[in-house]
């Protein structure tokens, strides 16, 4: 790999990151996903808290996933932090849905009303295939 190469790549990780981190911070700004997630906890005056827990766990994971850091440790650990995330994700999976009403609107305008039930367990059961997909068998 040449010098030009490698500023091109950086040029092109450095504006991939600032499109990406943008459209998050896009998402949660325009979508008041935070003051949400405080309302449906009743917690309004832990809304920084939440702020500061995402910009840090974004940072943390973004530094994670460049340089391949492991944390080793008792099994019991990664439960509880798997339990931990679980439960984050799906606060913002609920404040998200509530803030767009997506579902609802989707049923609808396909004609799927009666069929709700089955399109958000269908749902659900892919996101949890592909996650154990990617936990289990796909392999970097």
């Amino acid at each position: 790999m040449t010098v030009l190469d490698g500023c091109i790549l950086i040029v092109l990780g450095i504006a991939a990151g600032i499109a990406v981190g943008s459209g998050v911070i896009a998402l949660f700004i325009v979508l008041d996903m935070i003051p949400r997630l405080a309302q449906l906890t009743r917690s309004y005056d832990k809304a920084y808290a939440y702020e500061g827990a995402m910009i840090a766990g974004s940072f943390v994971g973004t530094v994670a996933d460049l340089w391949n850091l492991k944390v080793y440790g008792l099994p019991i650990i990664s439960i509880f932090v798997g339990l931990l995330c679980g439960i984050f994700i799906g606060l913002l999976a609920a404040a998200l849905t509530e803030v767009l009403n997506v579902l609802p609107i989707l049923a609808k305008r396909l004609g799927m009303k009666s069929y709700l039930f089955g399109l958000l367990m269908a749902m659900v059961f892919g996101k949890v295939a592909g996650s154990l997909f990617d936990w289990f068998v796909y392999t970097r």
